[in-house]
C-alpha cells in the first residue's frame, strides 16, 4: 500500500501539471485507482494547492479531465461533493466515483452513491467496474457498491457475464461463479468443466460441489464424473473420486490409489473399502516389483500411508529404482514408517537426484550427531556451496550438523537448510543460518563460505 501511495503521489503531481488521466493511470488495475486516491490526498497534505487554485476546483463545471480528478480526491470534502456531479458525465472519472461511495464523509458518500446508481445501468459499464467494487468491497463502507453491483448483474443474461469467467482478477471469477450458481446459469457439465479449467481453489471447490449437487438430484452423471476426475487440480479430482461411490462406481476408484497427490490417494483408499477392496495389497502387489519401470511414485507413497511397519521390506529395494521420484519416495515412505538404516541411508546423499537428497536429509537428521563431521565438512568444501548455490552432488551440508561449530555443540544437529519447516532453497554467502541461541553469537563464523573450521566450538 505504501508503493501505491507514493506512485499516487507522483500521478497527482503530473495530473496537477497537465498531464492527460488516460497517460498516467493505468486503468485496469483497480490498485491504480485507490493509490491515487490516497496519493492525492497525501500530497497535497505536504504540498497544499495555492488558493486560487482552490477556488477553481469549488467550481468543477469548467474544469479538465485531470484537475477533476484532483478535485474527486482532494482533502477538502466540500470539493470532493462538488465535483461528483461533473465527473457523472465524465467516464473516464467513474473509477473515482466507485471510490468515493466508501468515502468517510457522509454527504459525499450519499452523493456518490447516487451517480454510481446511474452509471451502472449499463452492463458493459458494471462489468468494467466490477475489479474496482470488489477490491474496495474490503474497505470501510464498500459494501454498498458491491451490494448494487450483485443487484444488476443478476438481471442480466449469462452472455453479458462471459468477460467476468475469464478475468484474470480471481475475485472477480468468484463473485461471477457464485452468482451463476446462485441464479442456475450453468448445466452441471459446465460447472464441472469450469472446476477443471479455473486455477483458483475457491472456484474449483464451489463449481465441483455445484456440479455434484446438481447430479444428486437427478442430473447426468457421466460428463460431470468424467471433468472433474480428468482435471488437473487435486481438489477437483478427490471431489470427483468421491462422488463415485455415491454413483455406483466405485471400482473406478482403484485406478486414483496411484495418484500424484495424497488427497486423491486418501479418497480412493475411503473408495475403494467401501466397495470391499483392499488399498494396502494392492499397494504391496505394485512395489513387489522394484524392477518395473513403470512403477508410479504414488503407489510408493500410498503403501507407506496405508501400510505397516514391515512394509518397509518392500521399500528398500526402491532405493535403487532408475526413477528418481520413485526412489524419493521410497526414502519418505521409510520416515513415514520410522524405519532408518543410518549406513543404507547415508550413500543416498550422494545421489544426482536433488529429490532423493532431499528425503534422505530429513531422514537422518535425527542422526545427524552420529555422522562424520570430517567426511561432512570435506564434501561441502569439495561441492562449492555458498558459492554456486546447490552443490552439484549430494549436498552434505545440508545434513550437516556442521555449520562452523563442534559436534558436542547444541548447533551440530541444526541444518544449514532448514529441517522441513523453513525455506529449502540455498542460502546466499553473508545471510544468516538458523541456529540456536549459542550458535546466534558467531552467526558470522558459521555462514557459508566463512571461516570457521570444523570442531570449533560456539
Amino acid at each position: 500500500m505504501r508503493e501505491d501511495i507514493r506512485g499516487g503521489e507522483v500521478t497527482a503531481r503530473r495530473l496537477a501539471e497537465g498531464a492527460a488521466l488516460s497517460e498516467v493511470v493505468d486503468g485496469e488495475d483497480p490498485g491504480a485507482w485507490l493509490g491515487l486516491d490516497a496519493g492525492i490526498r497525501s500530497w497535497l497534505y505536504w504540498l497544499p494547492l495555492p488558493p486560487t487554485e482552490v477556488a477553481v476546483l469549488r467550481h468543477p463545471d469548467a474544469l479538465p479531465e485531470s484537475r477533476l480528478a484532483l478535485a474527486l480526491c482532494h482533502t477538502d470534502g466540500r470539493i470532493r461533493e462538488a465535483a461528483l456531479g461533473s465527473a457523472a458525465g465524465c467516464p473516464g472519472l467513474w473509477p473515482l466515483v466507485v471510490v468515493r461511495t466508501a468515502d468517510w464523509v457522509a454527504p459525499v458518500r450519499e452523493r456518490a452513491r447516487e451517480v454510481l446508481r446511474a452509471v451502472l445501468d449499463d452492463v458493459d459499464t458494471a462489468v468494467g467496474l466490477a475489479p474496482l467494487i470488489l477490491m474496495g468491497s474490503r474497505r470501510g463502507r464498500g459494501v454498498f457498491a458491491v451490494d448494487l453491483l450483485d443487484e444488476v448483474l443478476r438481471r442480466v443474461p449469462r452472455e453479458r457475464l462471459a468477460p467476468m469467467f475469464t478475468s484474470p482478477d480471481r475475485g472477480v471469477r468468484r463473485f461471477a461463479y457464485r452468482l451463476a450458481v446462485d441464479e442456475g446459469d450453468f448445466s452441471p457439465a459446465e460447472l464441472a468443466r469450469a472446476a477443471a479449467r479455473d486455477p483458483d481453489p475457491v472456484v474449483q471447490d464451489l463449481c465441483a460441489e455445484a456440479a455434484l449437487a446438481a447430479v444428486r438430484e437427478g442430473g447426468a452423471e457421466g460428463d460431470v464424473l468424467d471433468a472433474l476426475l480428468g482435471a488437473r487440480g487435486p481438489r477437483v479430482r478427490s471431489a470427483g473420486v468421491t462422488a463415485l461411490r455415491r454413483a455406483g462406481q466405485g471400482e473406478r476408484a482403484e485406478g486414483f490409489l496411484a495418484d500424484r497427490a495424497g488427497v486423491v490417494r486418501a479418497c480412493a483408499r475411503y473408495v475403494v473399502r467401501q466397495v470391499g477392496g483392499d488399498p494396502a495389497a494392492w499397494y504391496r502387489d505394485r512395489c513387489a516389483r522394484p524392477d518395473d519401470p513403470a512403477l508410479s511414485p504414488g503407489a510408493v507413497a500410498g503403501l507407506a500411508e496405508c501400510g505397516e511397519r514391515a512394509d518397509a521390506e518392500l521399500l528398500w529395494p526402491l532405493l535403487g529404482h532408475p526413477s528418481p521420484r520413485v526412489r524419493a519416495r521410497a526414502v519418505a515412505g521409510l520416515r513415514a514408517l520410522d524405519v532408518t538404516d543410518v549406513r543404507r541411508l547415508r550413500a543416498l546423499l550422494d545421489d544426482p537426484a536433488p529429490g532423493v537428497v532431499r528425503e534422505a536429509t530429513l531422514a537422518l537428521l535425527p542422526f545427524a550427531r552420529s555422522l562424520d563431521t570430517e567426511r561432512l565438512t570435506e564434501r561441502s568444501v569439495a561441492s562449492g556451496l555458498g558459492m554456486r548455490g546447490w552443490p552439484r552432488s549430494g549436498c552434505w551440508t545440508r545434513v550437516g550438523g556442521w555449520c562452523g561449530c563442534g559436534p558436542r555443540s547444541r548447533c551440530s544437529t541444526i541444518p544449514m537448510f532448514g529441517c522441513g519447516n523453513g525455506p529449502r532453497r540455498p542460502y546466499g554467502v553473508g545471510r544468516r543460518l538458523p541456529m540456536c541461541r549459542a550458535g546466534r553469537r558467531r552467526w558470522s563464523s558459521c555462514s557459508l563460505g566463512g571461516g570457521s573450521r570444523p570442531g570449533s566450538a560456539c
